[in-house]
Order: C-alpha cells, then sequence, then structure tokens
C-alpha cells in the first residue's frame, strides 16, 4: 500500500495521540485472510523469523502490518528509494478484509513482480476500500515493496 495522503488514500491516515494497535493474538486468524493463524502466516514475517519467499505473501504480510499497525515492519519491507521516514496510523480506521485479484511474477525465480488487490475498511464509521497494484523488487535478496497504481472501481 502507498503514502498518499488520507484524504486521497487511507493507507496513509493522519495519525493521532494515543493510538493503540488492534489486538490480533497469535493464535487469532490472521488478517491476511489466509486460513492459518496470524503467529505463523504473517506474525512469523513481522517479528523478523524468517522473510516471505514471494511478492504476494509480501503484500498479504504488509496488509496485516496495517491492521496491527506495525510501523517497524511496514518500513522494512520498503524499497529504500520510496520508503517515507515514518508510517501515520488513524484510530478511525480498520482494516476490514484484502482480497488478491492477480499476481505477475514474483515468485522465488524472479526479481519483481505485481499484486493487485482490493483492500476494504472502514474509516469513521463509513466503509471504503484501496484497490491497488503493487510493484514488488528483490533488494539484497528480499522483497520488497516500490510503489503501487491506484485503481477505479471495486
Amino acid at each position: 500500500m502507498s503514502r498518499r495522503n488520507a484524504r486521497k488514500n487511507p493507507a496513509r491516515p493522519q495519525r493521532r495521540a494515543g493510538t493503540a494497535a488492534p489486538a490480533v493474538t497469535a493464535d487469532a486468524p490472521c488478517p491476511c485472510g489466509r486460513t492459518a493463524a496470524y503467529g505463523e502466516c504473517c506474525g512469523r514475517f513481522h517479528t523478523g523469523a524468517t522473510t516471505a519467499p514471494t511478492a504476494e505473501l509480501l503484500m498479504r504480510s504488509r496488509y496485516s502490518a496495517f491492521v496491527v499497525r506495525d510501523e517497524a515492519y511496514l518500513l522494512r519491507t520498503w524499497a529504500p528509494e520510496t520508503r517515507p521516514g515514518d508510517i501515520d496510523f488513524d484510530p478511525s480506521l480498520r482494516w476490514t478484509g484484502l482480497e488478491i485479484r492477480d499476481t505477475a511474477d514474483g515468485t522465488a525465480f524472479h526479481q519483481a513482480g505485481t499484486v493487485t488487490f482490493l483492500a476494504r475498511y472502514t474509516q469513521g464509521g463509513e466503509p471504503g476500500s484501496l484497490h491497488e497494484r503493487s510493484r514488488f523488487r528483490r533488494h539484497e535478496g528480499v522483497w520488497v515493496y516500490v510503489d503501487g497504481e491506484f485503481l477505479e472501481g471495486a
């Protein structure tokens, strides 16, 4: 997900004092939508126990990092040339679901790939969605998010 202004894109909402991350335990369902528990799915990438082996798994883990507000992971998995200085989280925004629409390349045999997804959210009680085609590449042997193109329609 990208770093545009919150009024145009909820992926970069404004920070408010005392923002607490939503509680997601290791045994809870993973926010990325896969059937594994968070600790066995995206949580293992967030802790640094291992790195995402594909662009799609990195996309899923970055979505989950937005859900749990893991700024360190998001910054660590962002390409250096496009990485922001920090990430702001809006306490009124809740990510509610991820749907992977398409992937191109991005496997262990590639150096680059794209993932097209639809991420649903509520902000201030109003539903919304973010439809993006994200670009990923390998940096020093690991997958990183480069940037994304916003797409129209859900």
